[in-house]
């Protein structure tokens, strides 16, 4: 396999809505490139994209998939990526190495969900963007409708490149206007013939010829120049506008195809390694510490991991872009994020499941490579000279649903762990933890339909049975006024007895709050709980009656009972507790007495404090239509959401609000359903709050019910 230098690369993801064409575009542009000798199909379960297992049974993307094909010269590295919003990660660890992204439209169905999601995140990337209308020989197409949705959602920048002459079930001709011929395509696609345009249709063509040039003349001022003084520009000027006005966002080209039928996709290709940015034309990547890397073949060795995944007989396989330098076989870079050395064992340019040595790649290019160490999705590997370069992260979107996960077979606790540690290194934005607080391991990701999808994996592969349930929510427990209590640990069994008395207030604390105690402090300790929030453990013992030693005691024993609180058994916070007088015996007394009469009196103090249980609240932005904020709304307060507020994003609405936890299980299904798939919403903690009356009431009924019945 030959190398590329870094003008001859072309770096495309395929994006859009699920069932837009993306995997069949994929499909062609192999067979155009002369990688593959015959076109598969998603029915016959034979492309090159799908090839996994869970792939083959859905007939849909679930993971992305890098390919290339050689066409004109050049390299087009192709990610197709998935089409629904669960695995929207996947788009965003393509688009984050792409220098173009074309969006795949069903133009038989018009704007779609998916198409809006992943136009999303093309602008927070401000990636270029190439609009591939698909399907147009269907019978229900419709390239007028779809190019004026096209316009209404994304803006005036979308511009006609081409348009169909006869869409619908004879399609087999297109209008190409910066050539000015007809493509004319044989039956089963390929090559065209290229002809005159017919004189019916060279007015229509001249006019939308002149909005092209108009919009390419706008991205370059000398362009602009030449436009005025000639009223056209030249071949070469022409194509100068569209890449200029393409990196800038400022013309986004409309093109027309048949995946299914390979009508369209070599004119495709053939623009994109003509008119499409190089990796070095485009705006420069960005290190930690602000530095530019341009995709210089000069520069120190610098590459970012981009995804990893696991392949049947390959093992681990570590997909990466080179922003700086070269990449050679029996290459020793360090990580930037560990400090760690690795070896570049093989260096691959992968295709679905073929896969081609290189002895060399080049900045710009993307590859892959086996048997690396330490290194992970987003990890920067750089020669010594640069060893601390390390590129901006990617960021990838924060989890939407978490559910609890058990295995069915008590024995396969640990192998359970394991293996979801393993599916976390593959797919970052699935998330797993334990947390020692509910007891539970809990599974978080985009939606159900993602967290399904590792369930499959851990069944079907793994063979490790698994359910989900709902997770516990991490209520806090706090007091709202001061109270006293007294215990006294007595107990004699012959031999050395244990006793130890202790007397307390406590009271609420609150941030900067000075203490006025009744008793005089002697002695404060002020612990920071890693749950959030303070306790406050204050000395007020005079006259001796409890010895200084016993008094760590004392704070372990109401440490214990604050991890497990007297209400629902969540975690205690914000409390003041005077230790202010007790007992204990010359003999009997012991550190293990005090510890227990220390933790009984807090308990007992505790719930005579006015104790209430405290919620998480959650800050939760949901982006949906305009005309669903009426059912969004109500909705929303019928899971008790303060709304905070609402702003326009494009042709969405954002509603701003504050939700309680234990309110948001399944909100994506609940969403999806409520807006036919179209809404989105993203959370972030944001306070605890009390809970209502009737909400503390029906959690201690429960709290009693359960202790009952582990008795």
């Amino acid at each position: 396999m030959r190398v590329y230098k870094t003008s001859e690369v072309r770096n495309i993801a395929l994006i859009g809505g699920a069932k837009s064409g993306k995997t069949t575009t994929a499909e062609a542009m192999l067979f155009e490139g002369g990688i593959i000798s015959r076109r598969g199909t998603i029915e016959d379960k034979n492309t090159v994209s799908d090839y996994r297992e869970i792939e083959l049974e859905r007939q849909n993307s679930v993971c992305s998939t890098l390919m290339y094909a050689e066409y004109k010269g050049k390299k087009l590295n192709i990610m197709d990526t998935p089409g629904f919003d669960d695995f929207i990660g996947e788009v965003v660890a393509s688009l984050n190495v792409a220098d173009t992204a074309i969006m795949l439209v069903n133009a038989h169905n018009g704007v779609e969900v998916g198409t809006e999601i992943t136009w999303r995140q093309t602008t927070k990337n401000q990636t270029p963007v190439i609009f591939a209308l698909n399907q147009l020989d269907h019978e229900k197409t419709n390239f007028d409708e779809t190019l004026r949705q096209l316009k209404t959602q994304f803006g005036g920048n979308v511009t006609l490149l081409q348009y169909p002459l006869n869409e619908g079930l004879g399609f087999n001709a297109i209008i190409d206007l910066m050539q000015m011929k007809m493509l004319k395509y044989p039956d089963g696609g390929g090559k065209p013939e290229i002809l005159d345009i017919p004189a019916s249709e060279m007015a229509k063509a001249e006019n939308l010829q002149g909005v092209l040039i108009e919009k390419a003349a706008e991205s370059d001022e000398s362009l602009m120049e030449a436009f005025f003084e000639n009223g056209t520009l030249t071949e070469e000027q022409l194509e100068k506008g569209l890449k200029a006005g393409i990196i800038a966002r400022g013309l986004y080209p409309v093109f027309c195809i048949s995946a299914k039928k390979n009508i369209g996709v070599g004119r495709l290709m053939e623009f994109v390694c003509s008119s499409v940015p190089a990796p070095d034309e485009m705006p420069a990547k960005l290190t930690v510490g602000g530095k530019e890397l341009r995709c210089n073949a000069a520069d120190p060795t610098c590459l970012q991991v981009v995804k990893v995944s696991v392949e049947e007989h390959l093992g681990e396989i570590a997909f990466f872009k080179v922003y700086g330098g070269e990449v050679t076989e029996a290459m020793d870079l360090v990580n930037s994020t560990n400090s760690g050395k690795e070896r570049i064992s093989q260096l691959l340019f992968i295709a679905g499941k073929k896969r081609e040595k290189v002895e060399r790649v080049c900045a710009g290019d993307i590859a892959a490579t086996i048997k690396l160490k330490n290194t992970r999705t987003g990890d920067t590997l750089n020669s010594a000279k640069n060893a601390d370069d390390k590129v901006v992260p990617i960021q990838f979107p924060s989890p939407k649903i978490s559910m609890a996960i058990k295995p069915k077979n008590s024995s396969d606790d640990e192998k359970l762990g394991a293996r979801l540690n393993e599916m976390h290194k593959v797919d970052q934005t699935l998330l797993v933890e334990y947390s020692k607080e509910l007891k539970q391991i809990i599974i978080k990701g985009q939606g159900e339909l993602h967290l399904n999808i590792a369930k499959w994996y851990l069944e079907h592969l793994d063979k490790i049975p698994v359910e989900y349930i709902a997770p516990k929510i991490p209520y806090r427990e706090t007091i709202t006024k001061p109270a006293k209590a007294m215990y006294r640990h007595k107990k004699q069994s012959g031999g050395a007895g244990q006793f130890g008395e202790v007397h307390m207030l406590i009271e609420p604390y609150t941030e900067g709050m000075k203490f006025q105690s009744e008793f005089p402090v002697r002695g404060t300790d002020e612990q920071k709980l890693p749950w959030g929030g303070k306790l406050v453990f204050n000395n007020c013992i005079v006259g001796g009656a409890i010895d200084a030693r016993f008094l760590p005691a004392i704070l372990k024993g109401i440490m214990e009972k604050i991890e497990e609180g007297p209400l629902t058994g969540s975690y205690a916070r914000d409390i003041v507790v005077n230790v202010y007088d007790g007992k204990m015996h010359p003999v009997d007394s012991n550190e293990l007495a005090f510890k227990l009469a220390g933790r009984h009196a807090f308990r007992e103090a505790f719930k005579n404090a006015g104790p209430k249980i405290l919620e998480p609240i959650y800050d939760v932005e949901v982006m949906v239509p305009a005309e669903r904020m009426g059912d969004i709304m109500t909705d929303l307060q019928g899971r008790r959401a303060i709304i905070m507020g609402m702003d326009s994003e494009g042709n969405y609405q954002k509603i701003k609000a504050k939700v309680p936890l234990a309110e948001m299980n399944r909100y994506s299904t609940a969403l999806s359903s409520l807006t036919s798939g179209s809404g989105t919403y993203s959370l972030a903690f944001g306070e605890y709050s009390q809970v209502p009356p009737d909400v503390q009431t029906a959690l201690l009924k429960a709290y009693e019910e359960q202790e009952k019945d582990e008795e």
